[in-house]
């Protein structure tokens, strides 16, 4: 019995010992929940974003409040001249807008218009405020005045020293057709004059008269304003037609009219006739002229031109009007010119395209007059040279 028993205690199992550990809190919660593995993943990773991005944005605003940012500082001396005139100069059209560069000082006028002599008197009284010009803060101001239909003739008053409120007390005349009042202005500047260097305008007054009531005298004020580009001076128009057949090679010329002719006498008008000139490369070849109109700055002519121009040679010609003042005292005075042909621009060259893509019609239209000096460089004729003969 003994011995069954102590044999059966020997050959008895052990007691089972599992070598599984047990579950911990975050197994048991894992447990509980009731999703698959890879969903609980995806959650804890989108978790863990969140929270690195809440760390970042909490660093970065402490180390905003903990740097505040400084001032910037520019060391002129380090940069360039040009550089530093950007830095430090305004800008051209800030100058021009600045309150202070408005405040040129104002000017007294009077105007007063004779219907029945045609004559226009124009008084410069005074100015006021003027803008300093020289270094001792004073200028030497006078004003020049003058009419846009006729700036040949200008007048100016006395020059006053070391003062911004001159006194002028001047009146100046002017002989203007009542036809072209409206198609003037009155121009007032007043400059500071330098006796060694170019004298510099301080403003200027604009009066179109079309604006102005001259059935009676005025006198105002007005405000000096920045000078305006130097207008290019009206030298007057020309009406002319153009008709060429290329079969007999003959162009007509017909100078109709002119209008508006700068005045070129003392008495305020022009004799004036027309010349026409026709160009073959570049060398004078044949020319033409009208009669002359006297005491007219509208001369009517109505005369026709026949040249003789083979088509093998019209695209080499090149065709010059040119108006000028009658004197028999003295020379002719060119009043203005133009030119037509293929080497012309604007309404000369399409006057000319015209008249080649219209055979056998006449082609008329208005030109306006161009300085003489211009029309001649743009042509660059040649110059016949003449050689000295030799002698034995």
């Amino acid at each position: 019995m003994a011995k069954e028993m102590s044999s059966g205690s020997t050959t008895a199992p052990p007691p089972s010992h599992s070598t599984t550990p047990r579950p911990g809190l975050a197994g048991i919660l894992l447990g509980a929940i009731p999703l698959p593995k890879w969903a609980l993943i995806a959650v804890a990773v989108a978790v863990a974003v969140l929270l690195l991005l809440f760390l970042i944005c909490v660093i970065k605003c402490y180390c905003n409040k903990k740097k505040p940012k400084k001032k910037e500082k520019v060391n002129l001396l380090s940069v360039s001249s040009s550089t530093t005139a950007s830095l430090v100069q305004p800008e051209m059209e800030d100058l021009e807008q600045s309150p202070e560069d408005k405040k040129r000082g104002k000017l007294q006028y009077s105007l007063e218009y004779n219907l029945r002599a045609q004559e226009m008197k124009v008084g410069v009284k005074q100015a006021a405020d003027l803008k300093a010009m020289d270094s001792g803060g004073t200028s030497d101001p006078y004003v020049i005045v003058y009419l846009t239909s006729d700036m040949r003739k200008k007048y100016e008053t006395k020059v006053f020293r070391k003062t911004l409120h001159p006194v002028f007390n001047e009146s100046f005349t002017f002989q203007v057709p009542q036809a072209e009042v409206p198609e003037s202005t009155l121009v007032m500047q007043v400059y500071d004059f330098n006796r060694f260097a170019k004298h510099n305008i301080i403003g200027e007054v604009r009066l179109p008269l079309a604006s102005v009531n001259l059935q009676c005298a005025i006198e105002q004020w007005s405000d000096l304003a920045a000078a305006s580009k130097v207008e290019q001076e009206q030298l007057g128009e020309v009406c002319f037609s153009l008709r060429y057949v290329p079969s007999t090679g003959k162009l007509t010329v017909v100078v109709l009219e002119a209008k508006k002719l700068k005045r070129m006498d003392s008495h305020g008008l022009s004799d004036p006739f027309v010349k026409v000139h026709l160009i073959l490369n570049r060398k004078k070849w044949k020319k033409r002229k009208t009669s002359v109109k006297k005491n007219t700055l509208n001369p009517y002519f109505n005369e026709v031109f026949v040249f003789e121009v083979p088509f093998n040679q019209i695209q080499n010609v090149d065709l010059v009007i040119s108006v000028w003042d009658h004197d028999k005292m003295t020379k002719n005075e060119q009043i203005g010119k133009l030119f037509l042909g293929c080497r012309a621009t604007g309404n000369q060259l399409r006057h000319w395209s015209d008249m080649l893509s219209n055979p056998r019609r006449p082609i008329a239209q208005w030109h306006s007059l161009q300085a003489v000096d211009v029309v001649d460089k743009a042509l660059g004729l040649k110059t016949h040279l003449k050689l000295p003969l030799h002698t034995r």
